[in-house]
Order: C-alpha cells, then structure tokens, then sequence
C-alpha cells in the first residue's frame, strides 16, 4: 500500500483499489487499458477519501492529468 491515513476504513478501501489495479495492469492488452485502470483507481480512492473526510487534492490531480478533468 502506498500510505497509511491512520483510518482503517480509508486504508483497506486503499489497498483493495490497489490489488483492482495491479489485477487489471496483468491483464491489460493496451496503454488505453493501463490508463483506465490508473483512473479507476484514483477515483475509488478519491470517493473513499471524500466518505473518511481525509484529503484527496492528489487524487483530483492524477484524475487531471489522466484527463478527465479531475473527477
């Protein structure tokens, strides 16, 4: 897992976005797939932050720059 928040619901919801998205990197066939796991991922982590009152301004950014205008 990248980081501890020090809230146990935020962390598991982190982790398990994190064994989604290295399940999808194994089967991906495509940079477009790559990139669809990466957006899943911050946006799972984000929605989970926003729920656990936990900063998410990083995720915002990945989710710009991956192109979908922060959300």
């Amino acid at each position: 897992m990248s980081g501890y928040s020090g809230n146990r619901t935020h962390d598991n919801n982190v982790f398990l976005a994190e064994m989604t998205q290295q399940a999808a990197y194994k089967t991906a066939g495509n940079q477009a797939a790559i990139k669809a796991a990466d957006i899943a991922y911050h946006r799972a982590v984000k929605a989970s932050a926003k729920a656990n009152s936990i900063g998410f301004e990083c995720n915002t950014s990945a989710l710009r720059e991956l192109g979908t205008g922060g959300e």
